[in-house]
């Protein structure tokens, strides 16, 4: 009863409440994170940087703000647009200003607050400091915090809400990162078909082939795409043949392990229905394609994944069959709610 009580506040403070423009009479609500019953605990540290309304909102802002591009177009939510699940969909790599076009696909945004690693390669190991690449890559946003802060300064709409979302008042990287930090951890999505199935939900009716998939999945797939969350957050190299245009090492360059050479974070696969391409290069456009490579496409090499190279057997045997059935299942991971949800939308 409680848990629900505490669901029903948290519902009302981040859906309906609506409060005085008066910033003298403004109270800031806190929002609570609420972890799914069938998702593992929460990894983003809301003591360090507490979750409220109006960081929410300045969050929100930042994150649709083309202005803090060097371009004045380029935002983040360019490239992580919510229909797509916050990808860009059909783009095999990442857009930035001047037509750049970096060297890897762009990642879905979706219960980061249950991450402690970010990136395809790790190079950030909290939420609130992961936007800081993004935002200063020549290739991406360009941008530059001086010039963003000055921005922000002489923007009353900017002005109101700092003072609003942050005791100290300030404009500065770290309330912006912070804003943005809130923004992000929020965007929990948890409410698709198999969701609901898990939880035993109105709605959460999975058909003989969708069972029979998941049950394939347990089998054959839930090693490395463990949990609800569909992660295990780890790096692994997962057989692809190497791209000779890019030759992307992806953890070795974090880490300058050998072990690591060409091993890459453990992609979720919530909503992957919606995030086509796929890869950290986006180099497969169909499901099929993915569960091909994994069936009969592998390069075995030093740092295979010793799973996918299994006494003398390399990769996941799967029959036309099982494949059907396994792409019916992840086809239940899609989340109606949350690339609808217009609290996440632009403004």
């Amino acid at each position: 009863m409680k848990a629900k009580y505490l669901i029903l506040l948290t519902f009302l403070s981040f859906f309906g409440c609506e409060h005085s423009d008066d910033e003298s009479e403004y109270v800031n609500l806190p929002l609570n994170l609420v972890v799914p019953s069938n998702f593992p605990p929460s990894t983003y540290n809301t003591i360090n940087n507490p979750i409220t309304e109006k960081g929410f909102e300045l969050g929100k802002k930042l994150f649709y703000d083309g202005r803090l591009a060097s371009d004045g177009i380029i935002s983040c939510g360019f490239c992580h647009i919510q229909q797509d699940a916050f990808t860009h969909h059909g783009h095999s790599l990442s857009h930035g200003v001047g037509d750049n076009i970096g060297t890897r696909n762009t990642p879905p945004i979706q219960n980061l607050a249950f991450q402690s690693t970010f990136m395809w390669d790790g190079a950030v190991s909290h939420l609130d400091l992961q936007p800081i690449i993004p935002f200063t890559s020549p290739i991406e946003m360009n941008g530059d915090f001086s010039t963003a802060i000055d921005m922000m300064k002489s923007d009353p709409a900017y002005v109101k809400l700092y003072n609003q979302a942050f005791p100290d008042k300030q404009i500065n990287s770290e309330n912006m990162l912070k804003a943005l930090g809130q923004f992000m951890a929020m965007m929990v999505s948890s409410n698709s078909r198999f969701d609901k199935y898990r939880r035993n939900e109105t709605g959460g009716n999975l058909s003989a082939q969708e069972l029979q998939g998941y049950a394939i999945f347990n089998q054959k797939c839930a090693t490395c795409h463990a949990t609800d969350l569909f992660t295990d957050n780890s790096f692994r190299n997962n057989g692809l043949p190497i791209n000779p245009t890019f030759n992307d090492v992806g953890r070795y360059r974090v880490t300058l392990l050998d072990a690591d050479l060409y091993k890459f974070k453990v992609p979720s696969l919530r909503n992957i229905e919606l995030t086509v391409p796929y890869m950290h290069d986006g180099r497969f456009f169909t499901l099929d394609a993915v569960l091909n490579h994994y069936s009969s496409g592998m390069v075995n090499s030093t740092t295979l994944d010793p799973s996918l190279n299994s006494n003398g057997t390399l990769g996941i045997p799967l029959s036309n069959q099982e494949k059907a059935n396994l792409i019916a299942f992840l086809k239940t991971l899609t989340d109606n709610e949350f690339i609808t949800n217009p609290k996440f939308a632009e403004y």
